[in-house]
């Protein structure tokens, strides 16, 4: 059974940071590319940022670029995304996805 599991999300202050996780099993993790997909409150899915199968290479959104950075451990079947400066309008569920399979999302909130 494949299965993504996000975690680490929260309620921070704007400029803070998170670090949220994937958890991923059930299918060959090293072999796909991965995504970060948030979504907004009314609102629908953005892409945030895409890993390639070996981790080495990254893109990002103009809107997270310089402030998120992914990272992915085939080892141990993770993604990561380090958010930092965070900003009110990144309050969104986090997603993690191999655009085939999706996790349940990891809510974040930026609020003071």
């Amino acid at each position: 059974e494949v299965q993504l599991v996000e975690s680490g999300g929260g309620l921070v202050q704007p400029g803070e940071s998170l670090r949220l996780s994937c958890a991923a099993s059930g299918f060959t993790f090293s072999n796909y590319v991965m995504n970060w997909v948030r979504q907004a409150p009314g609102k629908g899915l953005e892409w945030v940022s895409s890993i390639n199968e070996g981790g080495g290479t990254t893109k990002y959104a103009d809107y997270v670029k310089g402030r998120f950075t992914n990272s992915k451990d085939n080892a141990k079947n993770t993604m990561y995304l380090e958010m930092n400066s965070l900003k009110p309008d990144d309050t969104s569920m986090y997603y993690c996805t191999n655009l085939r399979y999706w996790g349940q999302g990891t809510q974040v909130t930026v609020s003071s």
